[in-house]
């Protein structure tokens, strides 16, 4: 057993069982989910949406490279400049070259689980460079000096009362202050820092191979400042964020925002293609945009898994999977939690530590009906699991257990041929302690069904 295993049977069992905990997390969901009803009535046939989002995201992932030369070409053209990633040192090291070349000393930053992917954060603290996050929910799990919880929502794990008293302890603020008071107060220090600032860092939620441009979704303004004030502005992007033209943008747009957050459409949408042009009094003067592999290759060299690179980070498989609402997003110990992140992880982190995700699942299949892009994320876990095994990333126990339970199975008289009592001694010895302290054990009964049935239709 892996020690992030372990940590996450402890985690979980922690989670499982705090009612504060799973209050907090049902109750921020169940607002969601309330957000969402109403976001989808503005579709028509929102089966007809999902299946053409699908299938652009696939025939965009099959023809990958053509998608992502004709995004750089384009870009280029109106002056950005456009930097390869094969992993997150090489991420790391290009962004901090930027920076030290601009001699920048104070970053601002949009919401972008990209930049958590790499945790460019820290990489910048070590470079003596201030990196401040702009996006609300982001700004307080930063000074909180916590991860992410959720992709979209940051900070769901936070009662008011948490935030009150965490911005109480770091800024001296009143204990009672109101989420109202708090984003007044957050709203004011920013903007000094946007002011401020060399440098803006945002991610991107599509690139536009047509027009070589990023577009990027939010909903309190934070990311157009971060990109318009300073006068340096990098992106750091996956490769798999590409779409072929600003025209799949009326499709894209509203898909996110509903499976997002229950909008129509978020509040502030911008397209970016470059720096500021002659002519152009705002805007940053040099632009950048990282594109950044990190793994993603290896999905794609998967026939099977490689669907899930389809997907928009819109966080609705987090929201409904009962895994999730159960054990939180921090019991993953990775940067993308959920189903999503349950695919995902094992390809970007490696199998052999992280192939328990692909079975912290129940398999319902919420995940994939929720999905706006139609990724089969339940078949996917279960492929995972596939090469989990494949790969011999499995114990002794698990084979020994595997192998006794395909015998077993195999024939009605193998069944049978050990008595009750034995198999209660085995249920005990293999899988009481997977089955934990809080459930009762089963206890098998004395005859199966078979026997019990011949007895009473008088057969024995």
């Amino acid at each position: 057993m892996s020690e992030l295993y372990n940590q996450f049977l402890e985690d979980a069992d922690k989670n499982a069982f705090n009612p504060e905990y799973r209050k907090r997390i049902k109750y921020n969901i169940s607002k969601y989910d309330e957000s969402v009803v109403r976001g989808k009535q503005q579709y028509h046939d929102l089966d007809l949406a999902k299946d053409r989002a699908a299938f652009i995201k696939h025939k965009v992932i099959n023809e990958l490279e053509k998608y992502l030369i004709e995004f750089e070409s384009n870009f280029i053209s109106h002056g950005g400049k456009v930097i390869w990633a094969s992993d997150e040192k090489d991420a790391i090291r290009e962004i901090i070259k930027i920076l030290k070349k601009h001699e920048v000393k104070t970053v601002v930053k949009s919401k972008s689980m990209t930049t958590e992917e790499i945790e460019l954060n820290e990489h910048l603290k070590k470079n003596k460079i201030e990196s401040v996050e702009t996006d609300l929910g982001e700004f307080i799990v930063q000074i909180a000096d916590e991860k992410p919880f959720h992709i979209v929502t940051p900070a769901m794990h936070k009662s008011k009362q948490d935030v009150s008293e965490l911005f109480n302890s770091k800024f001296g603020t009143p204990i009672d202050n109101t989420p109202e008071d708090i984003t007044v107060f957050v709203r004011k220090l920013l903007r000094e820092k946007f002011l401020s600032a060399e440098a803006g860092i945002t991610g991107a939620n599509f690139l536009i191979a047509d027009i070589g441009g990023i577009a990027l979704t939010e909903n309190e303004g934070n990311g157009m400042m971060s990109m318009s004030f300073p006068g340096i502005h990098i992106v750091l992007v996956g490769i798999e964020k590409v779409i072929p033209s600003i025209k799949d943008l009326d499709l894209f747009w509203p898909l996110l925002a509903t499976h997002g957050t229950g909008q129509n459409m978020s509040v502030y949408n911008s397209i970016v293609t470059g720096p500021r042009q002659e002519g152009e009094k705002e805007g940053p003067s040099e632009m950048y945009v990282v594109l950044l592999d990190n793994g993603r290759t290896k999905v794609l060299e998967n026939s099977e898994q490689r669907r899930v690179l389809s997907c928009i980070r819109c966080g609705a498989c987090l929201n409904v999977c009962p895994v999730y609402k159960t054990v939180g997003g921090y019991t993953y110990n990775a940067t993308y939690s959920g189903p999503i992140g349950s695919v995902i992880t094992p390809f970007f982190n490696g199998f052999k530590d992280y192939k328990h995700l692909s079975f912290a699942s129940t398999l319902c299949g919420s995940c994939t009906e929720v999905c706006p892009v139609r990724i089969n994320l339940h078949e996917l876990l279960l492929l995972n699991r596939r090469d989990a095994v494949k790969k011999g990333y499995t114990t002794g126990k698990d084979k020994l257990m595997m192998w006794t339970w395909k015998k077993m199975m195999s024939k009605r008289s193998h069944m049978e041929y050990v008595t009750p009592g034995v198999k209660n001694f085995l249920m005990k010895k293999f899988v009481a302690k997977t089955w934990g302290d809080r459930r009762e054990l089963p206890v098998l009964s004395p005859k199966s069904f078979r026997q019990m049935w011949e007895e009473r239709k008088g057969m024995k």
